[in-house]
């Protein structure tokens, strides 16, 4: 199993593209050959890269349902047949539950949740179709773990790597692939769009990663077909700790590294 061919016009859809992973995994599909449709809310960022790399700009505020509606209308519009799906956009609550914004916890939830089921349910059912596709959805190591004081965010991911897991089984003798993307901390603007600053001076400086070695480790999963990919082995390690800890335990501990 690989990405399908970059021929024919082939597009790759990277929706988050304006910076960060996203951006990484739109360049690297460039260089490929993909037609490359970008998708994000800041259009000045998205329309310099677009220019940049060759790819197509769409503006999309992906919490809005009808906006996504036209988001599939201008790709079909466009005439761009999408062989290679990355749901990369979302943001993270840091705050206790009872204590946060109720809107933007909805709004986290849309994005990191329903964005990925609707674009996924969109774009799936032709790649099966035709025999051929992949779909990169972009998860978390905090998909392996309930955070306290995280705790929409860390539902989010989990969701997206169970139903990532499920899809990958679904989808295993049809010519596509669904692999989860599971990152640790990457020094990216997710952090200032979070509000994560100070959570993220928590964390060990062994487990950051850099946009691209995210993206080079994605695109290689997908490549081989992979179920799951954890950049870097720190990240892998503690990982397999938070998925294998007893859950009393390790709330206990997150909470204590959180306060």
């Amino acid at each position: 199993m690989s990405l399908p061919p970059a021929d024919n016009g082939a597009a790759a859809l990277v929706t988050g593209a304006s910076s960060g992973i996203g951006e990484a995994i739109a360049r690297r599909l460039a260089e490929r050959g993909y037609r490359v449709a970008l998708v994000a809310r800041n259009q000045e960022k998205l329309e310099a890269l677009a220019r940049e790399i060759g790819g197509e700009a769409f503006v999309c505020d992906l919490a809005d349902a009808a906006a996504r509606d036209r988001l599939a209308r201008d790709i079909a519009g466009r005439g761009l047949q999408v062989e290679v799906l990355v749901n990369n956009a979302g943001f993270g609550v840091y705050k206790d539950f009872a204590e946060s914004d109720r809107e933007r916890e909805i709004e986290q939830a849309r994005v990191n949740v329903e964005a990925v089921v609707d674009l996924t349910h969109r774009f799936l059912p032709d790649m099966i179709g035709r025999g051929r596709g992949a779909i990169i959805n972009t998860a978390s190591t905090a998909a392996f773990q309930p955070i306290p004081g995280n705790a929409g965010y860390a539902a989010a991911k989990a969701y997206v790597l169970a139903l990532s897991e499920a899809l990958h089984e679904e989808t295993r003798k049809t010519g596509v692939t669904v692999t989860a993307l599971c990152p640790g901390p990457v020094h990216s603007g997710f952090q200032e769009a979070s509000g994560a600053q100070e959570f993220a001076k928590t964390l060990p400086k062994p487990m950051w990663r850099q946009p691209d070695a995210v993206a080079r480790a994605a695109l290689k999963a997908a490549d081989r077909g992979k179920r799951l990919v954890v950049p870097g082995a720190p990240n892998r390690i503690s990982g397999a700790m938070a998925r294998f800890s007893p859950r009393p335990v390790l709330l206990r501990v997150l909470r204590m590294s959180s306060s």
